[in-house]
């Protein structure tokens, strides 16, 4: 089905295969003040809402304390906008920059009334006055101290965000509208270095009022702790129309400084280039005199020393009348000082005489050249843009379609039906893809960090085992998910089928001197034949099937080298530990790998391939169903002996625990080896079953024992207070009062004294992961208790809601989220047979739905499937429902 009718049919009846307004959640018709939908507003939450705030819904008073809402592309850094409107985390030299308040605000002066001029932003949150960096000096130089509204809310509808201002004897109330291009298939647009500030006034008052809005800048490009000197290039403060450019040269020796951001608006504006240049705090200070007076001055640039700049726009509002003013943003980083990985040697390489191709560029894929994979990081959109003035124009000329189409997505997305703390942890996980967790490489590839640290990125490569769990990228942009494919089964993995986990940056050949990781590894299996499944191109199935059978083989040699079906040998995997023995986790990898196999097999006739594969399939199902099942859940069984790896003492050095102690070495006498599950309900027991679902495979396990396991870890693992749980390991995720879902317990006994590390820890992640999965095993209150124990942890008072970190900001695993969608409904589209599943879990339901070249949505209402695609185009031929197929119409 392809889109015709455009944004504003949305809520039009288009007959069959079309949803009517009538189908559709009432609040989709109720509209902001910015004259925009209000989609799905929560009302009722249901069991476990926390009072004060509905999910979904609008963050007002203490709830505003730690929201920072991301406005960035993919792989082009960030800024947030917060719940009162500041700006913090300017974070654009690829990497995070979390606390960096660079000083950037909006400001509205009334002429003519006592107290009339104040910054566009709520109270300052309580936590900024003591404990933030440099408060113990009385955080000199920034806004804080500045007039400003007494009231403020915020609303998000990602990519858009809402802050609405009101004082009681101001006649003035302000919205922002903070936003920046996400429009799923178009990763492209989704990956520009822009962002807006749309601020709306309207004067409530029964008189005209004269008004000056003003947007102001302190020049934060300059790396900071550098002052001007030889080693130092210019930095300065430039022309653009109808606004400024924050400017900083780089140097011979220090390229990586080189970097523009430019604000502009649409209004006819003055452009005060250049502050009062003075010591102490004269800069700001005459700033805030002019905006008091409402004044309006013009300064040229200067040719160095310029503190900050300002935009003025003055104007007059009737009574009654609304004003918005556009403050666009861009900027141009194109170079960096980052660089990952250790270098290969020949053997570490793929070699074409092998069955594995040359390079990457015969996936069909551009590759970048040899001058830059031997040099740093440089962003995709340097390649594309020639400078921030060629970004600032792209923006201009492209603004009102790119927020067409990014409201589009917002409209679709927010259509949905789903119980409300389901679509805020999905939305709200969205913002990953504008952090600096994410990375897009100079040829456009992903590459990607597991989450942010306060100023560096956490964790590098693209992880395999971490990213195993993210499931949004894949649905909406699955050719940038299919460039991670690429890097893994080419870059990242030698002539004996050995990858590593860890991709290089640059993207280039890498050594191989550590562990594969199993669940990594095997997982990357599933995750081809994902892909394929949802490109539907049977040629690109055909390029990558000779390097994905040379991982499968290698993964058996390695881990189950007597061909038992099971996962046997130490094994490496997300914990960042090995596992001795077969054990539930990475068993179930192995089985949903080796099922991955035979369909691609089949497909391609392989036929002795598949017979290969489906023998070891069975007996390592056979053996998980037998030897790994207690009757109540799986469990691992630690082996030490009878394996062809050297000893635990030996194996250690290599590992990331370190070597064993004396007193391990006791332990390892007394208990076997450290960190270890054994006879634990691990959370994660099964998540090789449930990446197989979300991949499209058929659970490679019996579903009675899957959700046997899945209620026990609920039953378990499940905490709604976590004040008497003891967690030594990394408590900061969730504690005291909270809820949350441990990574293991030993309801059995059995606990070593060194378990694995992190069990005692909550990853949201890995809570995601197991609602889904409770979900489509028909436990969907269970699920839902899981989801909304995470988000009322994240609900603003003592987290960001925006930003739910593991080892890291903003950090990966959170993805897992988007499962939620499959897990409530059971919708995919399978580009292959052209067939949209559904397998719903709460009745009838409106969802969304994105593929490879459209998004929409999907209703199922008394048993029929209706579409609507409101981007690019759809191709369903047929529609299974629960098991049931026909033709759709």
């Amino acid at each position: 089905m392809k889109n015709k009718t455009g944004r504003r049919s949305f809520l039009k009846n288009i007959g069959v295969g079309g949803v009517s307004a009538a189908m559709l959640p009432a609040a989709i018709l109720t509209q902001n003040a910015m004259g925009e939908p209000i989609l799905h507003e929560a009302k009722s939450v249901g069991k476990g809402k926390k009072a004060g705030r509905g999910y979904n819904g609008i963050y007002t008073d203490e709830f505003l304390r730690r929201v920072a809402f991301p406005i960035g592309g993919l792989g082009t850094g960030m800024f947030c906008i917060e719940g009162t409107g500041a700006i913090s985390h300017m974070s654009l030299r690829s990497k995070p920059d979390v606390f960096n308040e660079p000083g950037m605000f909006g400001a509205i002066a009334v002429k003519g009334i006592k107290n009339g001029a104040k910054v566009i932003e709520g109270p300052v949150p309580d936590w900024k006055s003591f404990g933030a960096p440099l408060t113990g000096n009385g955080a000199g130089g920034s806004i804080f101290g500045l007039p400003r509204f007494e009231k403020a809310s915020f609303q998000s509808r990602f990519p858009f965000s809402t802050i609405s201002l009101e004082e009681d004897d101001f006649p003035l109330t302000a919205e922002i509208k903070g936003w920046s291009p996400f429009i799923p298939t178009d990763a492209d647009n989704s990956s520009l270095p822009a962002g807006a500030l749309e601020y709306r006034f309207k004067n409530r008052n029964s008189q005209s009022v004269d008004c000056v809005f003003s947007f102001h800048s302190k020049n934060f490009m300059k790396p900071k702790g550098l002052n001007d000197s030889d080693k130092a290039g210019k930095n300065s403060i430039q022309r653009i129309d109808k606004g400024f450019i924050l400017s900083q040269a780089g140097t011979e020796s220090r390229p990586y400084d080189q970097g523009d951001f430019a604000i502009f608006t649409n209004a006819e504006s003055v452009i005060d280039h250049c502050w009062f240049r003075g010591g102490w705090f004269d800069p700001l200070t005459m700033t805030w005199e002019s905006i008091k007076k409402g004044a309006v001055q013009s300064v040229d640039p200067v040719a160095f020393g310029a503190p900050g700049a300002s935009i003025y726009v003055p104007f007059k509002l009737g009574a009654g009348e609304e004003r918005i003013i556009k403050v666009m943003m861009v900027w141009y980083v194109p170079t960096s000082e980052i660089r990952h990985g250790g270098e290969a040697n020949e053997d570490d390489k793929c070699g074409g005489d092998s069955g594995c191709c040359t390079t990457s560029a015969e996936l069909g894929e551009s590759i970048a050249d040899e001058t830059y994979t031997s040099g740093k990081y440089k962003p995709w959109y340097s390649n594309r843009f020639k400078n921030v003035q060629e970004v600032a124009d792209y923006w201009i000329e492209h603004y009102d379609v790119l927020h067409e189409k990014s409201q589009l997505f917002r409209d679709a997305f927010y259509a949905s039906t789903l119980p409300p703390e389901v679509t805020e942890a999905i939305a709200a996980n969205l913002t990953i893809l504008k952090s600096p967790t994410v990375m897009r490489q100079y040829d456009g590839r992903l590459w990607n960090y597991e989450g942010c640290g306060d100023d560096w990125g956490c964790c590098h490569g693209s992880c395999t085992h971490v990213w195993n769990y993210a499931q949004a990228i894949p649905h909406l942009f699955p050719a940038l998910e299919r460039t991670l494919r690429q890097t893994e089964f080419c870059e990242d993995q030698n002539r004996d089928g050995h990858q590593t986990f860890r991709a290089a940056l640059p993207i280039r050949p890498v050594d191989h001197g550590f562990y594969a990781a199993a669940d990594g590894q095997l997982g990357g299996i599933m995750k081809v034949y994902r892909d394929w499944r949802i490109h539907g191109d049977a040629e690109w199935l055909k390029k990558m099937y000779p390097l994905v059978k040379k991982s499968m083989d290698y993964c058996i040699k390695t881990w189950d080298p007597k061909s038992k079906g099971i996962v046997e040998e130490p094994h490496h995997n997300t914990y960042d530990i090995e596992f001795w023995g077969p054990d539930g986790m990475c068993t179930s990898f192995y089985v949903g790998a080796l099922s991955a196999m035979i369909e691609m097999g089949r497909f391609l006739k392989k036929k002795k391939d598949t017979e290969v594969y489906a023998r070891l399939r069975e007996k390592g199902k056979w053996f998980m169903e037998t030897e790994l099942y207690n009757g109540e859940y799986f469990y691992q069984k630690i082996q030490v002996t009878g394996l062809n790896a050297p000893n635990p003492i030996e194996a250690s050095t290599k590992s990331m625990g370190g070597e064993y102690s004396d007193e391990a070495r006791e332990l390892l006498e007394a208990e076997g080896p450290k960190y270890q599950y054994g006879t634990g309900c691990l959370s994660d027991g099964v998540l090789g079953a449930w990446i197989a679902e979300v991949c499209g495979l058929s659970a490679p396990l019996d579903s009675e024992k899957i959700k046997s396991h899945l209620v026990s870890v609920h039953k378990h693992n499940f905490k709604s207070d976590l004040r008497e749980h003891a967690n030594p390991q990394r408590p900061s995720f969730a504690l005291g009062k909270e809820g949350g879902l441990l990574l293991c317990s030993w309801p059995n006994g059995g606990k070593l004294s060194l378990p694995f590390v992190y069990s005692d820890e909550v990853w949201t992640g890995i809570e995601y992961q197991v609602a889904s999965h409770l979900m489509m095993m028909g436990r969907t209150e269970e699920g839902l208790e899981i989801v909304r124990a995470c988000r009322d942890r994240y609900d603003g008072r003592v987290r960001n809601p925006f930003n739910e970190y593991e080892c890291g900001h903003w950090y990966a695993r959170a993805l897992a989220s988007y499962g939620l969608l499959q897990g409530l409904t059971g919708v995919r589209f399978d580009a292959v047979d052209k067939t949209l599943y559904v397998d719903s879990k709460i009745g009838d339901f409106t969802s969304f739905l994105s593929t490879e070249n459209g998004f929409g949505t999907v209703q199922l209402v008394s048993g029929k499937v209706l579409l609507r695609v409101v981007h690019g185009s759809i191709p369903v031929q047929k529609v299974n429902v629960s098991g049931k197929i026909s033709k759709f119409e």
